[in-house]
């Protein structure tokens, strides 16, 4: 991937955005592969009821939690090679 410099921020407007057409959905598509890689975000299947908005934000919490957990672990099996 080529690196670019601005001399103001001005400059870098119209290197931000891609046409719609083939770029733009590599370029998608990209962000997204690294995303599955990097975090790996896991949600259990199906639709949950709750109670409350609070008893909602709470599982929601949990399953973050969970997230990050699994993504630590990752991390630090990782850099333990």
């Amino acid at each position: 991937m080529p690196v670019r410099k601005f001399r103001d921020v001005s400059e870098m407007e119209d290197a931000l955005w891609h046409e719609r057409g083939p770029a733009l959905f590599a370029a998608i598509r990209r962000v997204w592969d690294f995303a599955a890689r990097t975090v790996q975000p896991r949600f259990p299947h199906g639709v949950y009821r709750h109670r409350s908005v609070e008893e909602m934000n709470a599982q929601d919490e949990r399953w973050a939690q969970a997230n990050f957990d699994a993504f630590h672990v990752r991390r630090v099996s990782r850099s333990q090679r």
